[in-house]
C-alpha cells in the first residue's frame, strides 16, 4: 500500500509534464570536464523545484534557483528544504538537445525558462576549453509583475565541507564568487572523484533596468532575505558549513520576456600532472586569470548559443538521415557526455598553443588517464566530428611510450592509474598488449582518413611499425591475456582480439601502402572467419574452439575503412544476433546478463535490416525506459538477474565512451562540423 501511495504521489506530479524527445535517466545540467560535472535524474524532474542538482558519482551539489513574483517566493530548482512562505514552482516541459538541457516552470502568474547549456565546440578550443556552463533563467512574457530571481551555491562544488575560503570580485557589471578547497594535494580526488584543489566559480551580471546584489553566508538568512525583500544585502560573511555564495536580479516591474544569465565552472589552474609539468587549460593562453575568463565567458553566450543551434541541428539530422528519430534521441543525449570527459591543455608554464594536448579521463570505470582502449570506444564521434581530437588524445600516450621510460614492444594501457596524474604506466597496472597495439594502429587510421592529414603516422612511425610486428607475430593465436572487455578476465585465443589484430594489420597497410601488411590482415581475417573463431559460419565464437557466442565488434574499423575482410562475416551474424536477444537487448556474449551499448552500437553498423533495428530499438528502450537515473551507463542488464531488472543500468555512468553510439553514422560522413 506504502509503494502504491508513493507511486500515486509520483504520478500525479509527472502528468502535464512534456517531455521532448523522451526521459532521460539523467539531465546533462553544466557537464564540461570531469570535474565540472552537474546532472538531474529524469525521474526528479516533476520536483524539480525541490530535487539537487548531482555530480556524475551521484552525490548532490547545492545549486538552487528560486524566483518572487509579486512578492511570492517559488523554488524552481534544487531547493530541497523549502523556508516557510515559499512555494514549489510547477514543471510542464523538459526538453533535452545535444548541449542544452531546457526546463519551463509555471510560478504563479508567470512561467519562467531554466536553460542549462553546455557548449560543445569541438573545433573552438577557446570555447570548448573555457571550464564554465551556461544557467539563464528566462521570465517569459506575461501579465505585468514585481520580478526578482535568485540562485546560489556551496562548497559541494569543491568536494570539501569545512576547509574552504571564498571569494568575491568583480569587473564592471560582472560579479564573482570563488570558492576554494584548502589544505589539499595538487592533482587530488575525493571518493566521488571530485578534484580537491581549485576553485569553484559563479558569476553573473544583471540585464538592462535590472540590479543586481549579492550575498554570502549561511544558507536559511541569505535565501529567507531574498524572500523577504527580493534583494541581498551585499554583505559576505567568513565561511560555515552552511554557507552559500548567492545573487539576487531583481528586474522590477514587467511584462516582457526578460532573461538573466549565471556561468558556474571548476578551475585548476594546474589541471593535468604530465610527467611532473603542469598543463592548464588551452583558454589561458589568452584569459589566464579566473575573473577575466569568466567575463569572457559570458560576453561569448550569444556567439556561443548560436552556434549551439546550429551544432543541435547538424546532430539531430545526421540521427534521422542515419536511421530516425530514436537513433536521433541517443545521438543528442550522448554528446555533452563525450566532451565533457575531455580537457583541452597547454604547457603551464609556456601557455603555448602549440603544443596542445588532450586528456582524457576513465570516468566511473578505471578512473585512468588517456586509455587506449576509451579512446577507441569514443572515436566515432571524433571520426564524424572533430578528428583532430583523436591527435591530441593520442599525442601525450605516443609521446610517453616512445620515450625511454617505457621499453615494452607492445602499446601501452593508459599513461596514469589516477585522473589527472600522466605519470606512466604503473608496473603492475593492466596489459593488454594485442587491445592496445591494434587501437592505437586503427585510431591513426581514423585520424588518417578523416581528416586528411598524415602527420600522426609519420611522426611515430617507428612505434607504429613496431606494433604491426608485433601482431603478425602475437595476433592470430593470442595468448592468455585480458582485452578491453576487462570484466571476462584473462582468456586465451580470444577470437575478438584475433579480429582486432586481423583489421590492425591491414590498417597499417593501408596507412603505410604496405601491401604485405595488408596480405597479413587478410590472411588472418581469413582463417578466423573460416575456421578458427566461428561456429558453423553463423557467428564469432569467444574464443577458438569454445562456446559461447561472442558479440564480435573489432571488425567495425574494417566496414568503416572499407578494408574488405569480414564481408562474409556481416551478413551472417545479421542473421543471428537477432535469434539471441534476450528481454531487453543482446549480451556480450551467451553466458551474459548484461550488454554494452558500445558495443552494440558497433555491431549495430556491421549489420543491417531486423538486426540493426534490434541494436537502435533496444538502445533507445533502454534509454527511455524510467528504470535508470545514473548519468547514460553504457552496460545495462539485458535479463532478469537476481536483484536487477532487465533493462536497468549496471555499474558504470558517464563515460564518455559513448561516443561509440556515432559509429553506424560515421559511416556516412566524416569531419563533418565546421
Amino acid at each position: 500500500m506504502w509503494f502504491k501511495a508513493v507511486f500515486m504521489i509520483f504520478a500525479s506530479l509527472c502528468q502535464g509534464i512534456t517531455y521532448s524527445p523522451i526521459k532521460p535517466p539523467s539531465y546533462p545540467l553544466a557537464v564540461r570536464s570531469p570535474y565540472l560535472s552537474a546532472w538531474i535524474p529524469g525521474n526528479s524532474v516533476a520536483s524539480l523545484g525541490s530535487s539537487r542538482a548531482q555530480f556524475w558519482a551521484g552525490n548532490d551539489l547545492i545549486w538552487t534557483v528560486s524566483a518572487r513574483v509579486d512578492g511570492v517566493a517559488w523554488n524552481l530548482f534544487g531547493v530541497k528544504l523549502p523556508l516557510a512562505g515559499t512555494q514549489s514552482g510547477t514543471v510542464t516541459k523538459a526538453a533535452y538537445t545535444s548541449t542544452h538541457s531546457i526546463f519551463t516552470v509555471e510560478a504563479g502568474a508567470r512561467t519562467f525558462t531554466l536553460d542549462f547549456f553546455s557548449p560543445v565546440s569541438p573545433k573552438n578550443y577557446l570555447r570548448q576549453s573555457l571550464p564554465f556552463s551556461y544557467l539563464t533563467v528566462t521570465l517569459a512574457a506575461g501579465d505585468s509583475s514585481s520580478v526578482q530571481i535568485y540562485s546560489d551555491i556551496d562548497h559541494s562544488w569543491v568536494g570539501q565541507t569545512n576547509d574552504v575560503s571564498w571569494n568575491y570580485s568583480s569587473t564592471n557589471t560582472t560579479g564573482v564568487f570563488e570558492i576554494t578547497g584548502l589544505d589539499a594535494a595538487t592533482y587530488s580526488e575525493n571518493a566521488n572523484g571530485q578534484a580537491l584543489w581549485g576553485s569553484a566559480v559563479y558569476a553573473t551580471r544583471p540585464p538592462t533596468g535590472g540590479s543586481l546584489s549579492t550575498a554570502a553566508g549561511p544558507s536559511a538568512s541569505v535565501r529567507q532575505s531574498f524572500i523577504s525583500n527580493g534583494t541581498l544585502s551585499d554583505t559576505h560573511a567568513e565561511w560555515t558549513s552552511t554557507s552559500v555564495v548567492g545573487f539576487s536580479h531583481d528586474l522590477g516591474t514587467t511584462a516582457e520576456e526578460v532573461a538573466v544569465t549565471f556561468a558556474v565552472g571548476h578551475v585548476r589552474e594546474e589541471s593535468i600532472n604530465y610527467f611532473g609539468a603542469a598543463q592548464t587549460g588551452y583558454y589561458r593562453a589568452q584569459y589566464p586569470n579566473i575573473l577575466d575568463a569568466v567575463s569572457y565567458f559570458l560576453d561569448d553566450y550569444s556567439d556561443a548559443n548560436e552556434e549551439s543551434t546550429t551544432f543541435d541541428s547538424l546532430i539531430q539530422s545526421t540521427g534521422v538521415s542515419s536511421y530516425g528519430s530514436n537513433y536521433s534521441d541517443i545521438l543528442a543525449l550522448s554528446v555533452r557526455q563525450v566532451y565533457g570527459g575531455i580537457e583541452i591543455t597547454i604547457p603551464n608554464d609556456s601557455l603555448d598553443t602549440s603544443n596542445t594536448r588532450a586528456f582524457i579521463k576513465e570516468i566511473s570505470s578505471d578512473g585512468n588517464i588517456n586509455t587506449v582502449d576509451v579512446i577507441f570506444a569514443t572515436f566515432p564521434i571524433f571520426y564524424l566530428l572533430s578528428p583532430d581530437y583523436i591527435k591530441l588524445l593520442l599525442d601525450p600516450i605516443l609521446e610517453y611510450t616512445g620515450s625511454s621510460a617505457y621499453n615494452q614492444p607492445y602499446a601501452v594501457h593508459e599513461i596514469g592509474a589516477n585522473y589527472p596524474n600522466a605519470t606512466g604506466h604503473p608496473s603492475t597496472g593492466e596489459e593488454m598488449p594485442i587491445e592496445e597495439s591494434g587501437n592505437i594502429i586503427l585510431l591513426t587510421h581514423a585520424y588518417q582518413l578523416a581528416s586528411g592529414k598524415t602527420d600522426l603516422a609519420t611522426t611515430y612511425a617507428s612505434q607504429l611499425s613496431q606494433y604491426a610486428s608485433y601482431l603478425y607475430e602475437s595476433g592470430l593465436y593470442p595468448t592468455s591475456q585480458l582485452s578491453l572487455n576487462d570484466a571476462l578476465g584473462e582468456l586465451a585465443n580470444q577470437t575478438n582480439l584475433a579480429v582486432k589484430a586481423a583489421v590492425a594489420l591491414a590498417s597499417y597497410g593501408s596507412i603505410t601502402n604496405n601491401e604485405t601488411y595488408t596480405s597479413y590482415g587478410e590472411s588472418f581475417a581469413t582463417k578466423i572467419w573460416s575456421d578458427l573463431g566461428t561456429a558453423d559460419g553463423t557467428h564469432f565464437l569467444i574464443q577458438y574452439g569454445i562456446q559461447p557466442w561472442f558479440l564480435v565488434f573489432n571488425h567495425y574499423p574494417d566496414l568503416l575503412f572499407d578494408l574488405g575482410l569480414f564481408d562474409e562475416a556481416y551478413n551472417a551474424t545479421a542473421k543471428f544476433y537477432p535469434t539471441v536477444r534476450q528481454q531487453a537487448g543482446v549480451p556480450l556474449d551467451g553466458a551474459l546478463g548484461w550488454g554494452q551499448t558500445n558495443w552494440q552500437s558497433f555491431v549495430a553498423a556491421t549489420v543491417e535490416g531486423d538486426a540493426r533495428e534490434v541494436f537502435i530499438a533496444d538502445l533507445h528502450a533502454y534509454l527511455a525506459n524510467g528504470l535508470n537515473g545514473a548519468p547514460f551507463s553504457d552496460r545495462y542488464w539485458v535479463v532478469d538477474s537476481g536483484d536487477y531488472v532487465a533493462g536497468e543500468s549496471y555499474s558504470f555512468r558517464a563515460r564518455p565512451t559513448l561516443g561509440s553510439h556515432f559509429a553506424l553514422a560515421a559511416l556516412s560522413g566524416k569531419d563533418i562540423w565546421g
